[in-house]
């Protein structure tokens, strides 16, 4: 190696060389080009791609597939539909057919005996922080939070996404993971846009960028944005505070969207793509009565919230939940560690269930996504002993079709339907049991995961020679 580098270093003096004995000959003989006049240059016109263009696109491409078939599984379909002994075939990167033991299965394609097993659609996670707050969890990789103003629509993601970052593998081998959200923090009212992934090894964060998927912009309430700004004596820093300071940014956005002769300004573009309905709300928020004021605000601006993240007191306003059709992504236990997450209770997830409301398990946590079936099957518990029966089938719906549904993607994948993605997971028991876990893992078709083939397991570029490298247990 360092062979090379003195190698290297040697040519790079010889062209140096070359390169100014050439331009000593030039400018002695006369013979070099005149240089291009400053009124030449002046001619060009310069231009960004316009707004409402596509930009940062994702190219992602599914990793080959081979049709497929599964029979003798129990089947969970994602809707809330169960089938014992069941099949479903693969072709194409799409689901084909679902259905009981009668289902066809072509002749000489793959197929995988699931007797005693269970089959689900890829568990999908509507809020993440991979790679935005990837692993290692240092400084240096604290990407999450632009915490420099309180109102900050203009950022994405995205642009802090690490692709190496090997909560990626753990999520896809140990949770079953197929798809996830990537969220701004919580630190600022309004904190950018998030990302919709596919769970693929990738170069490139638009390598994994689910196709089709539509952008949501990141809200908080509460405690998070007052503390951090309050701290630093300005506004907000009360609860107060930080509604009037989202709906003078709100109105400065429709003045923005009235206003065609406007100079571009990237925050109110993200802003009016949630005026248009191009880019959904999730809105951190903790307190029953906080959530209801931001719906109200919702209205009075005009936008809708597609789902309250974390809502420890969902259960208090299940009705105005349903009614406004807004999902809650929630913990089944955390709550307690500050003073507006004190009144959870284990019941949440059940009491939404039974007021007919829309509920989804997420994770916020490197390690809490390689579990979120086990999530899911504490808060069935906890509503069985309080008489609430939530039936298996409708349980894993909260980790697949509406985690689809809050995020725009529910028309592509979140169920097991003719013509969805083919995203799959085979679970070796029952997922709602700590006992199981993924045996196979299909995105769009491919096996990306098989606990039985050592050779399919993931491994990031950077755990390359790392202690643990490709670790899954």
């Amino acid at each position: 190696m360092f062979a090379d580098k003195r190698a290297r270093g040697r040519f790079a003096v010889a062209a140096t060389l070359a390169s100014a004995l050439a331009l000593s000959a030039c400018t002695t003989t006369g013979d070099s080009e005149k240089p291009a006049s400053a009124s030449s240059k002046s001619d060009k016109e310069f231009a960004a791609t316009p707004a409402g263009e596509p930009v940062f696109a994702s190219t992602y491409k599914p990793f080959p597939n081979v049709a497929t078939a599964i029979k003798g599984a129990t089947i969970y379909d994602g809707r809330g539909g169960k089938i014992e002994n069941g099949v479903v075939f693969m072709s194409g990167g799409k689901i084909v057919s679902v259905g009981g033991p009668d289902t066809p299965i072509p002749a000489d394609i793959a197929v995988f005996d699931g007797t005693g097993k269970f089959v689900t659609p890829g568990i999908i996670d509507i809020h993440s922080h991979l790679g935005d707050y990837p692993s290692p969890g240092v400084e240096a990789h604290s990407d999450g939070n632009e915490a420099t103003s309180p109102t900050t629509p203009e950022v994405w993601a995205e642009h802090s996404v690490w692709p190496q970052d090997p909560g990626f593998s753990r999520a896809l081998a140990n949770g079953g993971i197929t798809a996830l959200q990537i969220l701004p923090g919580s630190a600022n009212l309004m904190g950018g846009r998030s990302v919709t992934l596919k769970n693929v090894p990738s170069r490139t964060v638009q390598g994994m960028k689910f196709p089709g998927a539509p952008y949501s912009m990141k809200m908080a309430c509460g405690e998070n944005p007052k503390r951090v700004y309050g701290n630093r004596g300005r506004m907000p820093s009360t609860r107060m505070g930080n509604f009037a300071v989202n709906r003078e940014t709100w109105l400065e956005a429709i003045d923005y969207a009235n206003n065609p002769d406007a100079k571009r300004d990237l925050a109110k573009e993200t802003l009016v793509g949630v005026l248009k309905g191009e880019i959904l709300i999730q809105n951190h928020c903790y307190r029953a009565d906080e959530m209801a004021l931001v719906l109200d605000m919702a209205k009075e601006m005009g936008y809708k919230v597609s789902a309250f993240h974390h809502a420890v007191e969902a259960y208090k306003i299940g009705d105005l939940l349903r009614e406004n059709d807004v999902c809650s992504a929630i913990w089944a236990d955390w709550y307690g560690f500050k003073m507006e997450s004190y009144d959870g209770i284990l019941e949440n997830a059940a009491f939404l269930q039974k007021e007919g409301a829309c509920v989804v398990i997420h994770s916020d946590d490197q390690n809490d996504i390689q579990r979120l079936n086990q999530e899911a099957a504490k808060a069935q518990a906890a509503g069985a002993r309080v008489g609430i029966d939530i039936p298996d089938a409708t349980v894993i719906g909260w980790l697949t079709y509406n985690p689809a549904k809050a995020m725009g993607i529910a028309d592509k994948t979140g169920s097991l339907e003719t013509g969805k993605m083919a995203d799959v997971v085979l679970w070796n028991g029952d997922p709602l049991s700590v006992y199981s876990r993924p045996e196979k893992v299909w995105i769009d078709g491919a096996l990306m995961f098989d606990a039985m083939n050592p050779k399919t397991r993931p491994v990031s570029d950077f755990e390359l020679g790392q202690p643990g490298e490709g670790d899954v247990k």
